[in-house]
């Protein structure tokens, strides 16, 4: 009696659902595994060559009017991705400035400080996080500049006293990779090229003339990384 009552339920079972005495003769199959995406990985190990745009502001004492100048120039660096997000690097830049002479009014002379482009060689040490990269810089600065010396529009001879080329930089930036290959930044550095004194042959009056030879600058680049 059990015996045909358990054959009729099985009858009755494949009967009702004819496609479970299909899956009974079908041979198994894993599942494929489903598809995760891979982060890209951005490294920043490497040679670049970019350029840059911007401004740079004349500070120091006594103060030069007009001395707000345009700049453009190019950069040239390589940097080093450690432990792991740190970046080590070091950088060139060479930036044009555009503009007219600054004029500095002291007593009865008008002093002319003619800035012509500022360089810079300097390393910097980053942290990354990815496609960002914040970094602070600093090394070796150059300025290419003339200066002059007049009273009632006629020039006086003068000689100059102190440091008038070399001097030092500090900055900090923000760059971001779009790609592997180009990224941007925005940056400011400051430049000090010492203190300046026009030493007057004359008329004698022109020896109280002195001032300091800074640089505050704003820039934003792009670079193409090797």
């Amino acid at each position: 009696m059990k015996k045909n009552m358990i054959g009729a339920l099985a009858l009755l079972t494949f009967a009702a659902n004819p496609g479970f005495a299909a899956d009974l003769g079908r041979p198994y199959t894993k599942a494929p595994p489903s598809y995760q995406p891979v982060e890209q990985v951005y490294n920043w190990t490497g040679l670049y060559l970019g350029g840059h745009i911007g401004g740079a502001f004349g500070g120091g004492s006594p103060s030069f009017r007009n001395d707000s100048r345009f700049q453009a120039g190019l950069q040239l660096g390589a940097d080093y991705q450690f432990s792991p997000n740190w970046v080590l690097g070091i950088e060139g830049q060479y930036t044009w400035l555009a503009g007219k002479n600054s004029v500095a009014r002291v007593n009865a002379f008008d002093l002319t400080r003619d800035r012509k482009a500022i360089g810079s060689i300097t390393g910097r040490l980053g942290y990354t996080w990815g496609r960002g990269l914040l970094y602070f810089k600093g090394g070796y600065a150059y300025q290419d500049t003339s200066y002059g010396a007049s009273t009632l529009g006629a020039p006086v001879a003068y000689v100059l006293d102190g440091n008038k080329k070399n001097g030092y930089t500090v900055g900090a930036g923000l760059e971001y990779l779009w790609t592997q290959n180009w990224a941007s930044r925005v940056e400011y550095q400051y430049y000090n090229f010492g203190r300046t004194r026009f030493v007057g042959v004359s008329p004698v009056g022109l020896t109280a003339a002195s001032f300091d030879n800074t640089v505050h600058s704003i820039k934003a680049g792009v670079n193409y990384r090797f």
